[in-house]
């Protein structure tokens, strides 16, 4: 691997990190999860059973940690204090495990996140040993703190969670990445392939989509083409685009040396 995401010290070679919930079942998203090549599969605690449930089917069977990293979260808590408990509560159900997702919502409509109770959150949890990932809004200044707190990734919404409306400030994404030390997942927005394609071709370290693929008429397919656009989006961006040229002409083949001149 040479073109690795490396988030708290481990490497990934999928940049892709994706969602478990609002599938049919386990098996659907056990077959999306393997067509879009993640290995970081993101889990809410409020929603989805890993243990706290027992006798009832859970996704550990069917996704087993020793094949997927799990990326606990928080959705649904509206509160640093909720937030918290949750996470220790995924801690205890998963042996310890520190690397999390965390995210404070400020209300039941946009889902826009709570960013006073998101620091709040971040600075018990780095506090407490966790490996903290953060959603969060696309304000350089905030994501900047997060960071400085002990985050180990940065995660601003390309718009709202679940609307599919794609990338609508890249601007801010652009400053965030470039102020960044710690990789920039695009988290929330994301719609259809050339969404993901864009975050990568703007440098984003990664992109983390749930919706998406569940909601795609056939999420499996719409698995295979999100690994593919966030594969060609990172090649382009490694690349480097040619300029934008305004009003001027480039042919592509040379003007020099043609026959008959």
């Amino acid at each position: 691997m040479t073109d690795v995401l490396t988030i708290a010290g481990k490497p990934y070679a999928s940049r892709l990190l994706v969602g478990t919930g609002k599938y049919n079942d386990f098996d659907e998203t056990r077959r999306a999860v393997e067509a879009s090549g993640a290995e970081i599969v993101t889990v809410a605690i409020r929603r989805t059973n890993i243990g706290q449930e027992p006798g009832q089917p859970s996704l550990l069977d069917a996704m087993p940690m020793s094949q997927y990293t799990y990326l606990p979260n928080t959705a649904g808590c509206y509160s640093a204090d909720d937030a918290v408990r949750t996470l220790r509560l995924a801690r205890e159900l998963l042996d310890g495990h520190a690397l999390v997702k965390l995210e404070v919502l400020g209300d039941k409509t946009t889902l826009f996140p709570n960013m006073p109770e998101t620091l709040k959150a971040a600075e018990t949890l780095v506090r407490d040993g966790f490996q903290v990932m953060v959603y969060c809004s696309d304000d350089p200044i905030q994501t900047k703190m997060l960071e400085e707190i002990g985050c180990v990734a940065v995660m601003p919404l390309a718009s709202l969670i679940g609307s599919g409306m794609g990338i609508l400030n890249p601007w801010n994404l652009k400053l965030i990445i470039e102020a960044a030390k710690v990789p920039v997942i695009v988290d929330a927005g994301v719609g259809t392939a050339s969404d993901a394609a864009i975050a990568m071709e703007l440098g984003c370290a990664g992109v983390l989509m749930n919706t998406a693929i569940a909601g795609a008429r056939d999420p499996i397919l719409m698995a295979g083409a999100m690994k593919k656009a966030v594969e060609a989006g990172r090649e382009a961006f490694r690349a480097g685009r040619m300029p934008k040229k305004f009003y001027t002409a480039s042919p592509s083949s040379p003007t020099a040396g043609l026959i008959g001149s």
